[in-house]
């Protein structure tokens, strides 16, 4: 039985961890806030943490220095927390995602393949709505199908996103790949990416009914984990999508 240590354990993902893993015969521990990170990565097989981008960096060192995997389902992440990640990956194996649903590993996919064989005349649009309590936009999946879509366009996300249209904002830029966010209600992560091209729309969808799809998906991650070397991975290699 795997021991599979949850970073956040009081919070909503964090109970639906619990019982994720559970389910899957598996064995949890956990800590909060203010909780002995150390303790709980000597004690644990594998981590998983969905709590803040705050305690990345303390729950980093505590993998490290125990020399135990973890699966990042944190979002919010700034560029310094990559570099974190990139720092830890050099010793043990971590797993980073804005989402950890296989629906939307799936969907990343796709969407990589639209955007690859649609020529730039279709302007690609992310639409997400997540419930009111969320507190950063663009949500983690759509940054996600975002660096989805310019990977398959060949073009760099910083540079060619557009956000937050308000007012007067001119004509949509050629090749730009836009994002609008929704809050309200208690909606677990809606998210649509539209191809609008000449005369036709295509519109790849996801619609999250219940948190427990992500927290499925980070079980599965975290014990595909455990038999990976130090390096830095992702969800579609957990579904033999990619290499990388």
């Amino acid at each position: 039985m795997t021991s599979i240590g949850i970073i956040g354990s009081e919070g909503r993902m964090g109970v639906a961890l619990a019982a994720a893993i559970s389910e899957a015969g598996q064995r949890s521990c956990g800590v909060d806030r203010g909780g002995n990170i150390v303790r709980l990565a000597s004690e644990s097989d594998v981590l998983v943490d969905f709590s803040s981008p705050a305690a990345l960096e303390a729950t980093l060192d505590a993998c490290v220095a125990a020399k135990k995997p973890i699966v990042i389902g944190t979002t919010g992440l700034e560029e310094r927390h990559h570099y974190l990640i990139d720092d830890a990956a050099q010793d043990i194996a971590v797993l980073q995602t804005g989402n950890t649903s296989l629906g939307v590993t799936l969907l990343a996919h796709l969407v990589r393949e639209a955007a690859a064989r649609l020529d730039p005349e279709y302007d690609i649009e992310i639409v997400e709505m997540h419930h009111r309590n969320k507190v950063d936009a663009p949500s983690g999946t759509a940054l996600l199908l975002g660096q989805a879509a310019a990977e398959g366009r060949r073009i760099d996300l910083a540079k060619c996103s557009e956000r937050g249209r308000d007012g007067v904002t001119g004509v949509r830029g050629h090749g730009k790949i836009g994002f609008a966010s929704l809050r309200g209600g208690t909606v677990a992560g809606d998210h649509d990416v539209i191809f609008a091209g000449p005369e036709e729309m295509i519109t790849l969808s996801h619609r999250a009914e219940n948190r427990m799809i992500f927290a499925r998906g980070a079980v599965r991650a975290a014990l595909w984990l455990m038999n990976q070397k130090p390096d830095r991975y992702t969800m579609p290699q957990v579904l033999g999508l990619s290499e990388r």
